[in-house]
């Protein structure tokens, strides 16, 4: 088993000083990914820890159920992804990339505005024998992108914007998400909705593992 990277679990003890990061392997996957062991999922907080945790919250050692389901997915499709350039926004864990990766696409771009996720990225993709490239600003890339894949990035309504964003870079895009469910956009259908649940599990309500797949091609 390898040994966690110090640049994974530095900062996510500063936030919980007994955390762990396990090499786990996904549900009904190839994948495996530095996530935090789910017996630290075992105790309360206190304070400290929660005030912490809410200011900057290392959403990169968990992976969410959308981005799960989204990797299945391309696992099941590679045709989909195979010699497309990808970029993978809001990266988190990396999840979706590397399994476009690993379905034979011709280059994969891991982008997210926090360096501890591309840190994450970094760590992960190596985890799975896969090389990715890194960005931290997904509106300085060039309009060259066959496909974009986003999950867990409509959390919140506001971010709604972002469909038409993803067009403007990419000829395609892929967006898996179970908060914002049934948003109309004259671009995007639903292709199907899929089962997962964030992993370690965080016992979410079953609404959140209900996972809507969405697709849109650039006109």
């Amino acid at each position: 088993m390898p040994a966690p990277p110090a640049e994974l679990l530095d900062p996510l003890r500063a936030l919980l000083g007994d955390a762990r990061l396990a090499a786990t392997r996904l549900p009904q996957t190839d994948l495996r990914l530095w996530l935090l062991d789910a017996e630290n999922m075992d105790r309360a907080f206190d304070a400290e820890e929660t005030r912490r945790i809410l200011d900057a919250p290392p959403y990169w050692c968990f992976c969410w159920a959308s981005g799960l389901a989204l990797a299945r997915w391309l696992a099941e499709r590679p045709e989909r992804v195979r010699a497309q350039r990808v970029l993978d926004f809001g990266a988190g864990s990396g999840v979706a990339g590397i399994a476009a990766a690993q379905a034979g696409a011709a280059e994969v771009v891991a982008c997210d505005l926090d360096p501890q996720a591309l840190a994450a990225c970094r760590a992960n993709a190596a985890l799975n024998g896969v090389e990715l490239g890194y960005s931290a600003d997904f509106f300085a890339e060039a309009e060259r992108f066959d496909l974009i894949l986003a999950a867990d990035v409509l959390y919140d309504r506001a971010n709604l914007p972002l469909l038409d964003a993803f067009l403007s870079r990419g000829r395609e895009a892929l967006v898996a998400d179970s908060r914002v469910r049934d948003f109309r956009h004259p671009r995007y259908r639903r292709l199907a909705v899929l089962d997962a649940c964030t992993w370690p599990d965080l016992a979410e309500p079953d609404e959140f593992r209900r996972v809507s797949l969405y697709h849109a091609r650039r006109a």
